[in-house]
């Protein structure tokens, strides 16, 4: 009896591979909505400890994550380069945005993510950043550089080394601007007086990959079940399942892994 129970507990393990991946595809409720359809199609159940990307990308690299679901091309190119993951699979694509109060006290509102920030700069207006070596994160310190600004975003500049939903709370409690990827902030109740004052500029593009951990580097990698998973993510079904989610009639994501 004893014996028919490891091996069904063991089973029921082999069924689960842990996800490591970022706040934006938690706090957007994307997993809520998408992992209940891959189970569905697989019986293979998810664990996810979503974080910021660079901390997603370390806890593969140690090893405790079978596959790493992120957004940073750069970071995730490194990654792949040093060996680490299987293959890199382009998913799906949103933007960011720059969110703020509703009344503007910079005049940032447009297109343009550089001229925002020097607008941001200049007056002096407070400025909440990840600080966390998130995607985010990096995409916004790639926008400071590309204004000149890197070591000079003045001093109402700060870093919350906090997930995208904390820092969306504390742009509100304190009327500040802050960088957001668009997927969580529409799904983002704590608004008060903010919203979305610059986006479509095509730098604020945000694209998505997925990747298996190499098992030549951690050999208790559940290669089948992570495949299984990546398979289906980029699978007709999966990118299906991928546009269909929205909030309020709005799409969050964009399915490309075709592209």
């Amino acid at each position: 009896m004893v014996a028919v129970l490891c091996s069904v507990a063991g089973s029921s393990l082999a069924q689960t591979i842990t996800l490591s991946s970022t706040t934006s595809t938690e706090q957007s409720g994307l997993f809520a909505y998408l992992l209940p359809e891959f189970k569905k199609a697989t019986s293979i159940d998810i664990k996810v400890v979503a974080l910021g990307t660079g901390q997603a990308l370390d806890m593969a690299r140690r090893g405790d994550a079978d596959v790493v679901f992120v957004h940073d091309p750069e970071a995730e190119e490194k990654f792949m380069s040093e060996g680490w993951g299987l293959k890199r699979y382009p998913v799906m694509y949103n933007d960011f945005v720059v969110i703020g109060p509703k009344a503007d006290p910079a005049g940032l509102k447009g297109r343009d993510i550089v001229a925002a920030l020097q607008k941001v700069a200049t007056a002096q207006t407070p400025f909440i950043s990840r600080g966390d070596k998130s995607g985010t994160h990096a995409a916004e310190l790639r926008y400071w550089a590309a204004a000149g600004l890197m070591d000079k975003k003045g001093a109402a500049y700060r870093e919350c080394g906090c997930g995208m939903g904390p820092a969306l709370n504390m742009a509100a409690s304190m009327g500040a601007y802050v960088l957001a990827d668009r997927g969580t902030w529409l799904n983002f109740k704590n608004r008060a007086d903010l919203g979305v004052l610059v986006e479509g500029d095509k730098r604020l593009f945000n694209q998505y990959g997925v990747m298996v951990v190499s098992p030549a580097k951690h050999p208790q990698v559940k290669l089948a079940n992570a495949q299984k998973f990546v398979d289906w993510l980029i699978s007709p079904g999966g990118q299906n399942v991928l546009a269909a989610y929205k909030i309020g009639g709005e799409q969050l994501f964009f399915p490309n892994a075709s592209k």
